[in-house]
């Protein structure tokens, strides 16, 4: 019972913490744009891109992102209604939201299960962009938290959702082809 007690109060300190970024014009306004950059309506458009860039990698990776949401999704939504953990800015007087949630409640966060999910394609396929795609991904994870729709333990479970589900999208993609 301590351990949760600790973790409940270190997660409100970090969340206070990104939460009070609101008076930094630049930052506001970057982690805004990384949390709109993971809404899923993105992601499709970047295998057709590869197509064009890089065909022989484009239905591996295809293939391997059809597998790694069609596990990370379920996941994310069963433990979503499991858990039920409310929004911060429905639980802290000083929270309040910037944004509307895709959803009704807090754990994971999806936006960062998803791009955890495309920060391992990317980094798998395209080595180089390894370093770029893991500082969007952490940048989406904090935008969460600066938009008052997840705690900090939230993005952390994204992420431990987000990037199994990449490693074995990758795994088994290789069966199919």
């Amino acid at each position: 019972m301590k351990l949760l007690t600790h973790t409940i109060h270190y997660d409100n300190i970090f969340l206070l913490s990104v939460f009070k970024l609101n008076n930094k014009k630049i930052v506001s306004r970057i982690l805004r744009l990384a949390s709109h950059s993971a809404n899923g309506y993105y992601y499709p458009f970047i295998p057709v891109l590869l197509y064009f860039l890089s065909p022989n990698k484009a239905l591996f990776f295809f293939i391997s992102a059809l597998i790694s949401f069609t596990l990370e999704l379920p996941i994310c939504t069963i433990m979503k209604y499991g858990i039920k953990r409310n929004r911060p800015f429905e639980t802290l007087d000083m929270i309040y939201k910037r944004s509307l949630p895709l959803d009704r409640f807090s754990l994971p966060s999806g936006h960062t299960s998803a791009s955890s999910v495309m920060t391992v394609l990317l980094s798998y396929f395209f080595p180089i962009l390894m370093l770029p795609a893991i500082m969007w991904a952490l940048l989406v994870g904090i935008s969460r938290i600066y938009l008052g729709v997840h705690y900090p333990t939230d993005v952390l479970a994204g992420m431990s959702i987000g990037i199994p589900s990449g490693l074995a999208g990758i795994s088994m993609a290789g069966y199919f082809l």
